[in-house]
């Protein structure tokens, strides 16, 4: 690949995330990593490749508006080729309008080899700009914050529905622009201020987090887990939200504690560490190589309180024990975590209508394992009341032995039900219902 080609690596991240359905994530760290793009380019094309999948919505509607051909009946290649080119003229001020227009071209004939294709997406092109690039008329307000924050209509009208006008726009507009990134300090190793000094000499520039101790926000730097301080067990990656999760459970060094739906494990290296490296964690996951992820990041921080394991999360398995602590963090739909993963809020509605009988199945169960006097914890990274609220409620109605109780009082989450939205602590968005069981 040339070493300057970087629209060409966005382009292929943007059609293997339509035709292979793959995560933006990593596929994009696969495709930078044999590019042989200089760092500046691939800063360039990860900008691109982020920015294009996370306004695919408006970029489609300008594409209607200014196609003579239906969206869907455009082949991948020429969407791709349209969608980052108008991602370009509208996103990008630094990219000359007759840079986005011929370097959309170029990419149509290099993987199209189709004169008649490339011809029309130049068309399309530049009819937007001789328009004085004008957007589509938004038909209402709702549909003018979809066309804003390239959400799709049925999303915004579902947050605007179920939660406040201020989280609803919290929300949204956090789904756009880049995530924050937060460490959690590993205590038995170090203190988040030496962490701040070796971080420091890496070029990192960091603060600490004003919600949680032992957590920094990364101020400044790129690929924070290429850092020497990474590599050493220092820290892991973790949203704040996230970390707020592990403070609800109320640890301590003595205590057992299942999480049931671990992998990659962060919420158990946070549980580790918040026990000081005492007790015991038993962290769980369906699928063997996700368990391997447990393994390695635990035997990297040196967490030896935790033995990760496979099981099914829906199934009771009579070889785990009791425990004082359960972590229930289900699959879910993810629409919190949007702003990392932008794909997530292109799937279609009906896509996520199994999802709450699975979570309560395996809510159903993991509260089998709670001590009585116990505590469970059920948390998701979404933002849907179908998912969250009306599935702990359903338990509840059908389990009279646990109560709810305040998820944390020292945050001033005082409710038993909690949906955290980024204007809140600066997290994603989240929801953790804390439960107790009771004789």
């Amino acid at each position: 690949m040339n070493g300057n080609d970087a629209r060409a690596v966005a382009y292929r991240l943007l059609f293997n995330c339509s035709e292979k359905k793959t995560y933006s994530n990593i596929a994009l760290d696969g495709y930078l990593k044999n590019s042989g793009l200089s760092p500046e380019n691939k800063r360039f094309a990860a900008a691109l490749a982020y920015g294009t999948l996370e306004r695919l919505y408006t970029l489609d509607r300008i594409i209607a508006e200014y196609s003579n051909k239906p969206v869907d009946k455009l082949s991948i290649q020429v969407r791709c080729a349209l969608q980052l080119g108008f991602y370009q003229l509208l996103y990008m001020d630094s990219v000359p309008q007759s840079a986005a227009v011929n370097e959309s071209v170029k990419l149509v004939k290099r993987y199209m080899k189709d004169t008649a294709a490339a011809g029309y997406v130049n068309g399309v092109l530049r009819s937007f700009i001789r328009s004085g690039m004008k957007l589509p008329e938004a038909a209402d307000k709702l549909d003018g914050l979809a066309m804003r924050y390239s959400c799709p209509p049925w999303l915004v009208h579902k947050w605007f529905e179920e939660y406040t006008e201020n989280q609803a726009m919290s929300l949204l507009e956090s789904s756009v622009g880049r995530p924050p990134v937060t460490v959690r300090v590993n205590t038995l190793k170090c203190s988040a201020q030496e962490l701040a000094k070796l971080l420091s000499a890496d070029g990192f520039e960091t603060s600490e987090n004003k919600t949680l101790p032992n957590c920094l926000d990364i101020v400044r730097g790129e690929d924070i887990e290429n850092s020497n301080a990474y590599r050493e067990g220092l820290f892991h990656v973790q949203d704040i939200s996230s970390q707020i999760c592990c403070q609800a459970l109320e640890l301590s060094e003595n205590d057992t504690l299942i999480d049931v739906c671990s992998a990659p494990g962060g919420k158990a290296f946070t549980c580790a560490e918040l026990m000081n490296g005492k007790g015991s964690i038993i962290a769980c996951d369906l699928h063997e190589k996700r368990v391997a992820l447990i393994k390695r990041g635990a035997q990297r921080l040196g967490l030896n309180n935790i033995t990760a394991s496979v099981n099914d999360a829906r199934k009771l398995n009579s070889d785990l024990p009791k425990a004082d602590k359960v972590l229930c963090d289900v699959v879910c739909s993810g629409l919190g975590v949007i702003r990392r993963k932008p794909e997530i809020k292109y799937k279609s509605p009906d896509e996520l209508k199994r999802l709450p009988d699975i979570q309560y199945e395996i809510l159903k169960t993991s509260a089998q394992y709670v001590k009585d006097g116990g505590l469970l914890v059920y948390s998701t990274c979404t933002v849907s009341k179908a998912e969250n609220e009306k599935v702990v409620e359903r338990f509840l109605q059908e389990n009279k032995n646990f109560t709810p109780v305040s998820v944390c009082e020292e945050l001033d989450l005082n409710e038993p039900f909690v949906t955290m939205t980024p204007d809140m602590f600066g997290g994603d968005g989240f929801f953790i219902a804390k439960l107790k069981r009771v004789k």
